[in-house]
């Protein structure tokens, strides 16, 4: 068997897979051992024979610079957010007004989504209540939007993430030199 058909992107997926579950294991027993070495990767093993993952489609890449970016960035907004969240619990004034946003996502990918939406549930004070895959539309809870710059200012963070994630885990869209003359 060639090394290029070994090291095709499910193998190496299975691989990183079971050395994960084989260090989770090492570290709910706190201790480093071969032992514990050898008795996570049966652990493992066993968990990815009788709990086998689906496969996504392989149509992505891997852009570590615009995730390294996605990385500060989004915990920068949970810090601010969180520090506006308890703003609003204290500050000497009526709670704000939330409501729910309707936001239009330009990925073309499930991953992509996923990974949205679930930064979106980390930023306190938002809440993914819907998602339409189908017109990749995602319907969130919004704890202030009590003025268009706080709703602009979501819409705004919203966009960021969803750039940096296409950016690291999107190809490139391809354009026929008919679509770059039009």
């Amino acid at each position: 068997m060639s090394l290029s058909r070994l090291l095709n992107r499910d193998n190496v997926i299975k691989v990183g897979l079971l050395l994960w579950l084989t260090l989770v294991y090492m570290a709910l027993w706190g201790d480093i051992s071969v032992g514990n070495l050898l008795a996570g990767l049966v652990v493992a093993t066993v968990v990815m024979v009788a709990l086998p993952l689906p496969t996504l489609p392989g149509s992505g890449r891997f852009n570590p610079l615009p995730l390294l970016q996605l990385v500060v960035v989004s915990a920068y907004y949970a810090l601010e957010s969180s520090f506006q969240v308890a703003w609003l619990a204290v500050r000497p004034a009526p709670t704000p007004v939330s409501g729910v946003l309707r936001v239009n996502l330009s990925t073309r990918s499930d991953l992509v989504l996923v990974l949205c939406t679930d930064l979106l549930n980390l930023i306190p004070g938002t809440m993914v209540l819907e998602i339409d895959r189908q017109r990749c539309v995602v319907y969130v809870h919004v704890l202030d939007v009590s003025s268009d710059a706080a709703v602009d200012k979501f819409y705004r963070t919203t966009r960021r993430l969803e750039r940096l994630l296409i950016d690291g885990f999107e190809r490139p869209v391809r354009t026929s030199p008919t679509e770059v003359s039009r």
